[in-house]
């Protein structure tokens, strides 16, 4: 586990081996007012633009519980797409988040309610107003690994 500051005194624990499912340690103090987007590990390959399909590996949390709400890799880890990236029919936050990674990241993203579900919440799984916390890892970008 890497720990990654999101704000002065507080730090998200996030595991860095990218062929296992992201293990995450959300604190317990207030979450970023904005979007925050940091790598864990950092890829070498094509970078994501907007307009591009993006391939990803992911799992996301919710911050006031820590406890996870979903993952592609609890489904026979099959690759999730994002496209087109910028306007994907996804949380606004990915769309923002995932722009300028690069195939072989694993990012943490760490949304706010605004760029997630809002008030809204969703399907009883996601609370209304809860920041988002997902690691996403980057498998390809416009077919290319």
């Amino acid at each position: 586990m890497t720990a990654v500051e999101i704000s002065e005194g507080c730090e998200v624990e996030v595991s860095t081996d990218t062929a296992l499912k992201p293990a995450v340690k959300v604190p317990d103090c207030d979450p970023p007012a904005e979007l925050f987007a940091q790598n864990v590990v950092d890829g070498e390959g094509t970078e994501a633009k907007a307009g591009d399909a993006v391939s990803v590996q992911y799992a996301g949390w919710s911050w006031s519980t820590g406890a996870g709400f979903d993952a592609s890799w609890d489904r026979g880890a099959q690759p999730f797409d994002v496209t087109p990236l910028g306007s994907a029919p996804v949380i606004q936050g990915w769309n923002d988040g995932l722009l300028g990674a690069h195939v072989g990241d694993r990012r943490l993203l760490v949304i706010p309610p605004a760029l997630g579900y809002g008030s809204a919440g969703a399907g009883g799984v996601i609370a209304p107003n809860e920041t988002l916390v997902f690691v996403v890892d980057v498998l390809a970008v416009n077919g290319q690994s």
